[in-house]
């Protein structure tokens, strides 16, 4: 191992007396090694928990669950999101698209999603607030961007680099190894020089988890209070509203073609 040498010289000026300077002093230390590992969260611990903790925590863990507890809409199916397309991750990228258009005022071609930004399932049975939650616990707002056809071309291969991400108003089609075949929106190929409007949440809008055609945007419009998770939490309280189960499908939107 490299052992890393850090020296520190500290120069200091210990009161003045009829304009002395008694001293200064410096000190040498050196880092003699770091280890490191991970350690697993697991029931191992749950036989030696903390009671004087634990009983500190209760009254804050009450009152969480009482904020996280209460249904606010039912699940037709159970949902989780998987590549290269699945329930939850169509369900969230439209949910974007429909916020897209109302912010903006105009249909919106095209919403994306990432499949990281979706942490959790969603049950079939209750949905209660902990489960929008756990879905979506990042501070992620809707964004809406113009950008022209070669921008979103660019981005489709991109998402079909990783196999897949959630997707509304789009269909990819994709061969095993990643490559883009063929993209279209609203049924039509792309045009290169036409300018499409697209909803996405403002992480990838800045062109992170491998979408940099986000940062070649033409423009970039955040709504202001339009986190996700409270766009679905609207989304499941208008479902339960119309006395509607949440639901969704894989609609063949993002098709892998598999080699002869």
């Amino acid at each position: 191992m490299n052992y890393l040498k850090v020296k520190i010289v500290r120069g200091m000026a210990i009161g003045m007396l009829a304009g002395w300077l008694l001293g200064s002093c410096s000190s040498s230390y050196s880092l003699v090694g770091v280890e490191g590992g991970r350690v697993a969260i697991t029931r191992q611990y749950d036989n030696h928990s903390d009671a004087e903790a634990f009983n500190i925590l209760r009254p804050y863990q009450q009152k969480v669950d009482s904020i996280m507890s209460p249904v606010i809409g039912h699940s037709a199916m159970s949902m989780s999101a998987f590549r290269p397309e699945s329930p939850l991750s169509n369900l969230i990228a439209d949910v974007l698209r429909q916020a897209g258009e109302t912010a903006v005022g105009k249909p919106v071609d095209v919403a994306v999603m990432n499949m990281g930004g979706i942490r959790n399932a969603m049950p079939e049975g209750e949905i209660t607030f902990g489960t929008i939650y756990e879905i979506a616990p990042f501070e992620n707002a809707l964004c809406v961007l113009t950008m022209d056809g070669a921008t979103l071309e660019e981005l489709f291969k991109q998402i079909a680099s990783v196999h897949g991400e959630g997707l509304s108003g789009a269909t990819l089609q994709i061969d095993e190894q990643g490559h883009l075949l063929e993209a279209r929106v609203n049924g039509r190929p792309v045009e290169a020089k036409k300018v499409y409007t697209v909803a996405t949440i403002d992480y990838l809008a800045e062109g992170n988890d491998k979408m940099e055609a986000f940062r070649n945007a033409q423009s970039k419009l955040f709504p202001k209070d339009a986190l996700l998770r409270s766009l679905l939490l609207d989304y499941v309280k208008k479902c339960e509203q119309k006395g509607q189960f949440v639901s969704s499908q894989v609609e063949g939107r993002i098709k892998v073609n598999a080699s002869n």
